[in-house]
Order: C-alpha cells, then structure tokens, then sequence
C-alpha cells in the first residue's frame, strides 16, 4: 500500500535524420544540441526530460524512456507512452519500428519482452494473469483491431469513474510470442496510406493496451496495473501531404482529434477548473493518462528539416506545456478482508477525532457567539483535543468494566440461573452475529441493486437517446425514401413517354420503310422499262445497220447502172427505159428507207424525254426521302440519348434505392432490438422482487420482436417484388432499344445502299443523255443524207431528160460527163464514209450499253444474297442476345444467393465469436520461462520443466471489487 503522490508527466524529444526527399530538395538541419536535454531551434531554446539526437538507436530511445515502466507497472502502478508529432516525423517508427528486427524494433516490442523477463525474476509466490487489447480511432471512431466487425465501439465509465472502452476484445497472454503474433495481427488491419510526405502514413489513433493482474499466493495481495501504448497519427498540412478524396476525410479528422489533445494539455498546464476531456474519443480513453491516476512519458518526434521548421516548433511547444502538467499515482490494490478491516479500524478512529474536533470548535464558537471571551489556555488545540478524546475514551472503558464487576461480586445466582443466563447470551450473541450477518448481506445486495440500478438508468438513458437518434435517422430515411419514390415516378413517366415517342417513331419508320418499297419498285420498273429501250436501240442498230448495208448496195447498183449507160451511150446501144425504170424502184426504196428511219430517231427521242422526266420525278423523290431519312435518325439519335440518360440515372436511383433499403432495414432491426431491450429493462425496473412475471415479460416481448419481424419481412418482400417489377421493366426497355438500334442499322445500310443504286443509276442516265445526243447529231446526219440523196434522184433524173434529148450530143461530150459522174460518185463516197462513221460510234454506245446492263444484272445476285446474309447474321444477333440476357439474369440471381449465403455465414460466425463462453487466462509464474507450446493448458513451474502435479489453468470469471489505495 502506498499514499498518493504527485509527478510530472515526462516528455521526452528525438529528432530523426533528413530524409531522401528532403536531401534532394537540399532542406537546412534547422536543430542545434545543448546537452542532453536542451535543443535550439530559430535560435530559442527548448528543455525536456531528454532530447535524442538523429543517431540515437532504438535501444538508447528504449532504456531512458521506457524501461522504468516495465517496473512501476508491475508493482501495481498505471503508465502510459504515447508519440506525437507532425505526419512522417517518426512516430510510428520509435513506437514500434521493424517488429521482429532485433536492432530495429521499437518502444512497443522492447517492453512486451521487458515485462516477461522482470515477471521471471520476481518471487515465486505471485501468480500473473496478462490481457491485452488492440484497438485504433479512425474518424473518430472506436475500431477493434482483433475483430473487424467492431468498428464503433463505445467509451464508459467504470464504478471508480476510469474510463474503458466497453466491449472491446481482450485477449489472455502468457509469452511474448503470444503477444507478438496479437500485434501482427493487429497491424494487418489498421488503416494506412500513401502521401507526397510518406509512403506509409498511419491514418488511425491506435492503442495498444497491456492489463496485468498479480495475486500473492501467500499473503492474498492482489495488484493490478495498465499500460497504454500509443501511437498518434500525425497532423497534417494538405497543401504538403496532396491528400484527396478520403485521404483528406481522414486528415480533418486527425487534425481535430489532435486539436482535442492539444485543447487538453492546454487546460491541465493552465490549471483550469473544466478540462475538455469529452471532445474527442481518444482525449476520453487517455482521461486517467493526462492529470490522473498514470505514469506518462510523451515522445515529441520531429523533423529537423527546414521545410517543415513551423511544425516542429508547433510540437516543441506542445511537448513544452505537456511537462507541466502534474499527475496523482498510487498502487491499485484489491484489499483482502483482513485489509479492508484494519482500514475500517483507521478510517474510524479518524472519524472519532474529527468528531472530537467538531465538538470543541462548536463550543468555542458558541462561546464566542454569546459574547463570552474564550481565554487562550481554554482555546482549540490539537494536541490538546487528542489527549482528551483518548482520556474520555479510557474513562468509558472504565466505565464499561466496572458494573460487570460488580455484578460479579454482588451476584448471587444458581448455577441454572446462571446457565440459562449464559445460553439466553449465547443465543443473543448468535441472533446479533446473524443480523450482523444479514445486515451485511442487505448492504451488500443494497449496494450491487444500486450499481445495476444506475447502469441500467445510464443504459436506459444511452437508450433512448440511441432510439430517438435512430427515431429521427429512420424519418430522414423515410422522407429520402419517399422523394426516390417520386423521383421514381418520374422516371418511369418519363420512360412511357419514351415508350409511347418510340411507338410513334416506329410507326413512322415503318411507313418510310413502305414508301422505300414502293420507289424501290417504280426503281425495279424504270430499270425493266430501261432494259426494254435497250433492246429497241439494238434493234434500230441492227436496222441502221441493214439500211447502210441496203443504202451502200443501192449506191454501188446505181454507180454500176450508171457506168453501164455510159458505156451502152458510147457505143450507141441506149436502153433508157429499162435502166430509168430502175433507177426509180431503187431511189423510191431508199426513200422509204430513210422516212422509216426517220420516224423511228423521232419515236426514240420522245422516248428519252420520258425517261428523263422520270429520272427527274425519281430523282426528287429519293430527295426527299433522304431528308425524311436524315430527319428520323437525328430523332433517333436524340432518343436512344435519352434513352441511355435515363437509364443511367434509373440505375443511380435503383442504386441509391437499394442502399437505402439496407440501411432501413439494418436501422428498423436496431430499432427492433432496442424497443425489446427497452421494454425489458422497464419490466425488471418495475417488477424487480416478481421472479414470475419474468418468462411472461420474456415472452411479451419475444412475441413483439416476432411481430416486428414479420412485418419487416413483409416489407422486404414487397420492395423486392417491386424492385424486380422495375428491373424487368428496364430490362425490356433496354430490349427494345436494342431493336431500335438494330432496325436504325438495318434501315442505315437500306439507305446507303438506295444511295449507291441512285448514283448508279444516275451515271447510266447521264451515259443515255449523251447517247441521245449522239442520236441527235446522227439523226440530223441522216437528214443532211436524206436531203443529198434526194438532190443525187433529182440530179438522176435531169440527166435521163438530158440522155434522152441530148444523146447526139452527149455521145460528143462523153468525156466531159465521165469527169462529171467521176467527181459525184467522190462526194457520195464522202458522205456515205461520213454515215459509215456516225454508225460505228452509235455502234461502240449501244455495246456499252449493253455491257452495263449485263453487269448491273450480274450485281444484283451478289447483293440480294448479301442482303439475305446480313438479315440472317441479325437474327442470329438478336438469339444471341436473348440467350446473353437470360444467363446474365441466371448469373445474377445465382450471385445474389451467393452474397446471401455469404452474409449469412459471416452474421452466424460473428455470432458465435460472440457467443458467452468463458475464456482461459493462463497463469504467469515468475523465475520461469514459457514452455515450448504457449498454447500448453497447465501453468508454468521453476527449474523449466514440467512438473507430474502442475496446477490447472486459472478460468476468468467475475473478478473482486478493486480500489485504489490513496
């Protein structure tokens, strides 16, 4: 046992080497050393308990600042380490530093092996009994780090007002292995991250705690003490650190945390009479750490660069006020009866003194108050007043014993007088022990009633405070619920109408696709009509060609008819009517020849300008067509970007639906719960001496937490039918976008095909314009030769007059009519080349003419078998799709059975972690070390081996009232 004293916190600095960073951004080594306790930084000067330089190993670090520790914890004391200071200062690397390196471990390792070794050379009458607990702040809350599903845990106060955090897990320990694996363990899920100052950034408060519990065998003395490991996340300064997103989350909430600390160490070195311990969860945790009952050592770590020469000054004035503050330790010791009985003896002789001191300082102040004059002999004194409390106490003693004597002389009683006195006595004294007795169990039971009463107030009150926090979440829930519902609504309005604008459009693309069908037939017919003229050209070639050949053979009979009259006038043999009679037959069927070739060219050219017309009509009406076109895919366009715009966002909302519904879900399920808690704790609170009524409240309740369920799954059930309504609602919207599309390209790859037809056809249109031109220029040839041909019959027929009157003297001239008929048959020969060469170029037309069409009817297969190959590869697209969709649906349903499954499974063994079952605490003897299993059930015995007859494990069950010896 001890008496309270007071102590400094002591803060000591270490200051770490210039990084690669720093060194290549060529920063100053801003801190200057004055012994060993003293740093210069901007030419002030800073004292701790002791400052570290940049070259100081772990194990200097280790043996001046925690190794005194080790010592004072196990003799029942409370300590607490914890490092400070800005992001990437060192902090998490003095604390823990390579766990399992020798040379680089840090404080943490270091004094988990310490303990074991002190333990090991105590006496070997004490029994150890070792847990700890790992846990981090992250965002400002209480996360488990050796159970994940803990992730807000809560602070409380125990009956000697020390806050714990109430549900954390504890694990028993009985060698630093066991201890080391737990902190592996721990480290694998605290959260970390990468930042422009440090690759590996702690981005939580952890702690890591040691509770260590001794028993005297011999003497029954029970000690206990803890010790707080802590390792603080740095402040931060964004503009430095380039945190983003979550990253700069976890910054704001480290920054005002350390704020906290700060605003507390503030407080305590100003002495002032409120202490903000409750603004943040970690200033609560280490309450007893800072101005209480705790032997604390801070490690200020710094950077000694001068890029960050503000924060290191920051730190060096926090470390500077932490010095001041002063706590209050004493031993926690759990009292054995024989303890608490002397101190009862104590505590009341004290009281009687101070009664005492009561008493006479009433008296005098009576005294004076009546105006009397206390002399200064009668006056309050100490001594005095202890003197006569103690004779007063020695005359009532006196007192006491003298009536028994006299009893004992005067008496005279009979022996069964007597006897009947002593037995009514002894069945008085037994009758006082049992009240005594009784009196005592009421107490205590009074006192535990009043302990349960108050914790269940502060449980009911944390109750309903939770309920009514809960009570206004689920309306807020509620309200966000009800707007997606209408903004649901929306939606689903806006996809009708989307529905009912894409039914339009599909009715309008239809009717284009009908009138596409009907210019593709008035196409089909105007190529037939064209194919039909075709043939008529052929034909009137093979007649232009049979009129030459005739014309050319007429020509060389009347040549010939002419050569003959002239030689039958030379030799005066004339046989004029027979050779004019021919002359006329051939020169009339010429002429019928020519009238009939005539008539055809004009029925041609009449021809032609029909079909020109019609390629005009056709050619305005696929304009137009293409205009409509064009028109109905910007349409097109603009709906499927609706479309794609509303389904996104109809995904967002389901999303959002869906996230909501599990927070209703998860927060009506609470609710559940702490109705049903409530009710119970009203009911014991009610009926707290009715054991009866219990199964029936238990009962009550249980039908009420039934109820509730069903109807939440009632719920359930009916927004999962409606969410499956939705997606199957967008799923077919989705299919009929699709075909929208499909039926978009179908009709993109009709029109680019309309398109190259028209081209094609507007080419061989021009090819037949400038055909006919060329029949133009032949006609008007053929005009040209009917008009000579007629002039050559006329010029015939003047010289059979001349033959007939002038033979005498055309016999004389014979000569000069040879010249004559020589330079007429050149001319025709002249002009007949002239035709000879026209109709070899209609010739050389009309050929390809005739190559183009036998091409374009060559084509035509081609493109209706790649038409058919097209329309079969979208079928087997749209099968294709079909079967995708119905198997992601299967893969989908298939997944959320999984993740259900999952769930389930996670939930039943979080359960069963949490199950009730006791835990082994195995006992620590010291002068021994642990065997070679840590897991062996017995306890540890000297010499280091096994004994036959070892001792069971210790079972952790209630432990006995604790107090702290003051």
């Amino acid at each position: 046992m001890a008496d309270p004293a007071e102590c400094n916190i002591k803060v000591m600095c270490r200051f770490r080497p210039l990084n690669e960073a720093e060194m290549a951004r060529g920063d100053k080594y801003v801190a200057k050393f004055q012994g060993e306790d003293t740093v210069i930084v901007a030419s002030k000067p800073y004292a701790f308990d002791r400052v570290f330089q940049s070259s100081t190993t772990q194990e200097q670090v280790y043996n001046d600042c925690a190794k005194k520790i080790v010592k004072d914890v196990l003799e029942g004391y409370n300590g607490t380490i914890f490092a400070y200071g800005q992001t990437s200062s060192g902090k998490t690397h003095t604390m823990e530093g390579k766990l399992h390196d020798p040379d680089g471990m840090g404080i943490i390792p270091r004094i988990v092996q310490d303990i074991f070794n002190y333990i090991y050379s105590m006496d070997e009458n004490l029994e150890f009994h070792i847990k700890v607990s790992y846990f981090e702040i992250y965002l400002d809350k209480i996360r488990d780090l050796l159970d994940v599903s803990k992730t807000n845990l809560s602070v409380h106060e125990d009956k000697n007002r020390v806050p714990y955090v109430k549900g954390c897990t504890e694990r028993f320990v009985c060698s630093p292995d066991e201890v080391m694996d737990t902190i592996d363990e721990g480290k694998s899920n605290r959260h970390v991250a990468v930042t422009n100052m440090n690759e590996h950034s702690s981005r939580s408060h952890s702690i890591f705690l040691i509770n260590v519990k001794q028993e005297n065998t011999q003497t029954e003395q029970k000690l206990s003490g803890k010790l707080y490991l802590v390792d603080l996340a740095g402040s931060e300064k964004v503009s430095k650190t380039g945190a983003e997103g979550a990253v700069l989350d976890e910054a704001k909430n480290i920054n005002k945390s350390l704020s906290a600390l700060g605003n507390v160490i503030s407080a305590l070195a100003e002495s002032s009479t409120y202490v903000p311990y409750r603004d943040s969860k970690m200033t609560r945790i280490l309450q007893d750490s800072l101005g209480g009952n705790c032997r604390t050592t801070i490690v200020i770590c710094c950077s000694p660069s001068s890029y960050n020469e503000s924060e290191t000054k920051s730190t060096l004035l926090f470390g500077q006020r932490a010095k001041t503050i002063k706590n209050t330790v004493c031993v926690n010791v759990e009292l054995t009866a024989e303890q608490w009985k002397k101190k009862y003896e104590k505590e009341k002789e004290k009281n009687k003194t101070l009664r005492n001191t009561i008493q006479w300082l009433e008296n005098e102040l009576n005294r004076w108050r009546n105006g009397e004059t206390v002399p200064v002999d009668e006056q309050f004194d100490k001594e005095k007043a202890n003197l006569e409390a103690f004779a007063v106490d020695k005359d009532i003693t006196v007192i006491n014993d003298k009536p028994a004597a006299t009893i004992g002389v005067t008496g005279n009683f009979t022996d069964a007088e007597r006897r009947k006195c002593e037995e009514e006595i002894a069945k008085l004294y037994k009758q006082l022990d049992d009240k005594d007795e009784e009196i005592n169990q009421q107490s205590q039971l009074v006192e535990k009633l009043k302990t349960q009463m108050l914790d269940q107030e502060e449980l009911l009150a944390s109750t309903r405070r939770d309920q009514d926090n809960l009570q206004a979440e689920l309306n807020r829930l509620q309200a966000e619920n009800d707007a997606s519902k209408e903004e649901v609504k929306e939606v689903l309005q806006a996809l009708e109408e989307l529905a009912v604008n894409y039914d339009q459009k599909s009715q309008e693309v239809e009717d284009k696709a009908k009138e596409y069908e009907l210019l593709s037939d008035e196409l089909n017919q105007k190529s037939a009509t064209l194919a039909s003229i075709d043939a008529e050209l052929q034909k009137l070639k093979e007649m232009t060609n049979h009129q030459k050949k005739r014309a050319t053979e007429m020509m060389a009979s009347l040549l010939k008819d002419l050569a003959e009259i002239g030689i039958a006038v030379g030799n005066n043999d004339v046989k004029q009517p027979e050779g004019t009679g021919m002359i006329d037959e051939e020169f009339t069927v010429a002429r019928l020849y020519i009238s009939k070739m005539k008539s055809e060219v004009k029925t041609m050219v009449k021809r032609c300008k029909q079909l020109e017309s019609t390629q005009a009509e056709s050619n305005k009406k696929m304009e137009e067509n293409e205009k409509e076109l064009a028109a109905c895919q910007l349409r097109i366009s603009q709906h499927e970007a609706k479309i794609k715009s509303l389904t996104e966002y109809l995904q967002n909302v389901e999303q959002k639906k869906r996230q909501l519904e599990e927070s209703v879900d998860s927060l009506n399920e609470e609710l559940v719960q702490l109705r049903a808690q409530e009710k119970v704790h009203e009911m014991e609170k009610e009926h707290l001496n009715k054991v009866q009524t219990a199964n029936e409240v238990k009962q009550a309740v249980e039908q009420q937490i039934q109820s509730h369920r069903e109807t939440h799954q009632k719920q359930i059930s009916s927004l999962r039918d409606e969410v499956d309504a939705k997606e199957k609602l967008i799923t077919d919207l989705q299919d009929q976008n699709q075909k929208m599309m499909l039926e978009q390209e179908r009709l993109r790859v009709e029109h680019e095909k309309l398109k190259a037809t028209d081209q094609e056809k507007s080419r061989k249109l021009h090819e037949l314009t400038v055909m006919q031109d060329r029949r133009e220029q032949a006609r008007q040839d053929l005009k040209g030769l009917e008009e000579t041909v007629a002039k050559e019959l006329q010029t015939l027929h003047n010289l059979r007059k001349l033959f007939v009157q002038d033979l005498a003297t055309r016999v004389k001239k014979s000569a000069e009519i040879d010249s004559d008929d020589t330079g007429g048959s050149a001319a025709q020969k002249q002009k007949i080349s002239f035709l000879e060469n026209n109709l070899e170029q209609l010739t050389k037309v009309h050929k390809q003419l005739v190559r183009d069409n036998a091409d374009l009817r060559c084509e035509l297969p081609k493109l209706e078998k790649r038409l058919r190959a097209t329309a079969e590869r979208v079928k087997a697209l749209e099968s294709a799709l079909k079967e995708a969709k119905e198997n992601a649906s299967r893969d989908r349903k298939r997944y959320q059975q999984e993740v259900d499954r999952i769930k389930e499974a996670v939930r039943s063994k979080n359960m069963a972690r949490r199950g009730h079952s006791a835990q082994i605490a195995k006992p620590i003897r010291p002068g021994q070390h642990p065997a070679a299993s840590p897991t062996h059930p017995s306890a540890i015995r000297g010499g280091g081996a096994f004994p036959q007859n070892s001792q069971p494990v210790a079972v952790r069950g209630g432990g006995g009232r604790q107090d702290k010896v003051c």
